[in-house]
């Protein structure tokens, strides 16, 4: 029988990458969700405030794909915590109730941003938020270690780095933590398909960067997450092509100068 996955953010750069990889894959029965419906897509809708409407779409469900966002990085109190803290708790709740296996959640390394580019830092060292956006996400990690730690669900957090949603990197910052598209539909799949006694896990999502800001290589071990795709080669491609290369560099990894 196959894997019952519920999508939020379907319609967004990631989460579109993840909903039709997932369709295209044929190992999984995806519902895609978003705001808006998209008929089209057979993406249908969803208001993370809702709680009936969160119920009724996580009945049956084995696996949720967290990847919707309300995209505020000021109005911390408008709209960041009211909106996405607040959602993903309502999410979690449905969740458990309806017995969901596992929440997997769209981090950011905007979580651990303010660690300089010359620390690597590791996926249980401690929160180093560079703005109001990855406090948010440092909000929704914890809430899955409680949930986890009560005993409620499995909660994997995937710290997204750079994800253009094209074939490479732009800029040389994005060159220590873009992920391809390939490597982030198979860190998802690795992700759902993680062993049934891990209850909680951070970690960040990149490909197999020659210049990358983080350790990445035990994943392959832990979960099977074998990235294909190397973001340093790409921009020496690029650079050697003529392409335009941004020069950004920062003291933060989370892209801060100062």
């Amino acid at each position: 029988m196959k894997r019952k996955v519920l999508l939020t953010g379907a319609a967004g750069v990631i989460g579109n990458t993840i909903y039709r990889g997932l369709k295209e894959d044929g190992k999984y029965d995806i519902v895609g969700t978003d705001i808006e419906a998209d008929n089209e897509q057979g993406i249908v809708q969803l208001d993370i405030a809702d709680e009936q409407r969160l119920a009724e779409l996580t009945q049956g469900i084995d696996t949720v794909l967290h990847f919707a966002w309300i995209k505020d990085h000021d109005d911390f109190l408008g709209k960041v915590l009211a909106g996405n803290v607040s959602g993903a708790y309502k999410l979690m709740e449905a969740a458990v109730q309806n017995g969901v296996r596992r929440v997997i959640f769209a981090s950011s390394n905007h979580a651990m941003g303010y660690y300089k580019t010359d620390e690597t830092p590791g996926p249980l060292d401690p929160y180093r938020p560079d703005s109001f956006y990855g406090l948010s996400k440092c909000y929704i990690e914890l809430l899955g270690r409680l949930y986890s730690d009560q005993g409620k669900i499995s909660s994997i957090n995937i710290r997204i780095g750079n994800f253009p949603g094209d074939d490479r990197p732009h800029s040389e910052r994005a060159g220590h933590i873009w992920i391809s598209e390939r490597d982030m539909l198979q860190l998802v799949i690795c992700c759902i398909e993680a062993n049934e006694q891990m209850t909680y896990l951070n970690l960040y999502g990149t490909s197999a960067n020659s210049d990358n800001y983080y350790n990445i290589d035990y994943l392959e071990e832990l979960i099977g997450y074998k990235p294909q795709d190397d973001a340093t080669e790409l921009l020496e491609q690029a650079k050697a092509g003529g392409a335009d290369v941004r020069q950004d560099e920062t003291i933060y990894q989370g892209g801060q100068k100062a």
